[in-house]
């Protein structure tokens, strides 16, 4: 689950967590569709591609203390590199989450 702690909303989504080299080597290639969210931690790079993937992803890009600083929609086959390094990345279908810039969040 996600807390949304700029607005104490409880999110109600399941999270897989992709803190290992193959699950963020693997991420969501191939997958046909998703209903859970995709955390990636333990960043050495925080660029991120949908090569291999078959749906169009929102990417979210958290700093230290877990506050989105940039969001971007990406279609099937495309490679994106946020402005400055993010600390984690949250990866889901496009429009799953209505979250936006600036809002903290907690992962549980």
């Amino acid at each position: 689950m996600i807390l949304n702690k700029t607005n104490n909303e409880l999110i109600e989504i399941k999270i897989v967590r992709a803190n290992t080299f193959f699950k963020r080597f693997k991420g969501l290639m191939g997958k046909k569709d998703i209903d859970f969210a995709l955390l990636f931690t333990n960043l050495k790079d925080s660029s991120i591609h949908t090569h291999f993937m078959k749906f169009t992803i929102d990417a979210y890009f958290l700093d230290e203390n877990k506050v989105i600083f940039e969001k971007v929609t990406l279609k099937p086959w495309k490679f994106y590199k946020p402005k400055k390094q993010a600390k984690y990345i949250l990866e889901t279908k496009k429009d799953l989450l209505k979250l936006k810039i600036g809002e903290k969040l907690d992962f549980i």
